[in-house]
């Protein structure tokens, strides 16, 4: 009996079926334990979907269809890694010859057999050729623009705008697009300008997150989000919420520490 069929929909509230789902694509090993994740958390996503949109239905507050949109907007980020995950296993498996390519096909014309035993095809594997362009491309759209995936979604929430399926396709699309135009060459407005390294990156995008944080933190930018806290205790992601703040606080305090080194 697979994970999915020891799931039964209406007993699974939302973050359960969530965190179900993020646990078992960290703990995947293979890919068809990858591709179960997945599945899970398409699940939630369908499921936040119908419950968004009932809400809406039926006039609920804001709050409702706005948690509706955050389950949403998790599930998507989960099956996104998973999918991610799953273009990773499969490319390897490919490489290894234990799956099917376009030279390794044994369907393909003139291919010659390497072993007693042809490798696998995406059809054997349960999956479809756009199933796996789709993983693909999810994959290097975040591998060329590291969290443009969470991006897009949070973008999405903070419009008060449902986050779906379509829209991170479109993101997909859009990225892919951006990679296949010649890149801008130098401006001559400025011939000694030199692209900051890895390193140097990577502190502006540190101090640059640190400035505008201070910036917005007027006392009373703090005070409504202190009110914003109290009344997002009962919501059904203020755990994760506060686990992101923490982790946040952490790597903050490193950061501290390096000067104080």
């Amino acid at each position: 009996m697979t994970a999915l069929a020891q799931i039964s929909a209406p007993s699974q509230d939302l973050p359960s079926l969530i965190d179900r789902a993020t646990s078992m694509l960290s703990g995947a090993k293979t890919a068809a334990e990858v591709l179960e994740a997945s599945e899970v958390a398409g699940l939630a996503y369908d499921l936040a979907k119908r419950s968004g949109r009932l809400q809406r239905a039926k006039s609920a507050h804001d709050d409702l269809v706005a948690a509706a949109h955050r389950s949403q907007a998790h599930a998507l980020e989960i099956e996104a890694r998973a999918k991610r995950r799953l273009a990773d296993e499969y490319d390897a498996a490919q490489k290894r010859g234990e799956v099917a390519t376009r030279q390794r096909n044994p369907g393909s014309v003139g291919h010659v057999g390497g072993g007693d035993m042809p490798p696998a095809t995406a059809a054997d594997l349960g999956l479809r050729r756009d199933q796996i362009h789709e993983a693909r491309q999810l994959r290097d759209a975040e591998a060329a623009d590291p969290g443009i995936v969470r991006r897009t979604l949070d973008d999405r929430l903070e419009r008060g705008v449902e986050p779906t399926r379509a829209a991170l396709r479109k993101m997909v699309t859009d990225a892919a697009m951006r990679g296949l135009r010649p890149q801008r060459k130098p401006s001559r407005r400025n011939p000694l300008y030199v692209p900051p390294t890895p390193a140097q990156a990577a502190w502006q995008h540190v101090t640059g997150t640190f400035r505008a944080f201070a910036e917005w933190a007027s006392d009373e930018n703090m005070a409504l989000a202190q009110d914003g806290m109290r009344a997002a205790r009962d919501s059904a992601f203020h755990d994760l919420d506060t686990q992101a703040i923490a982790q946040g606080s952490t790597a903050f305090t490193t950061i501290k520490e390096w000067f104080d080194a």
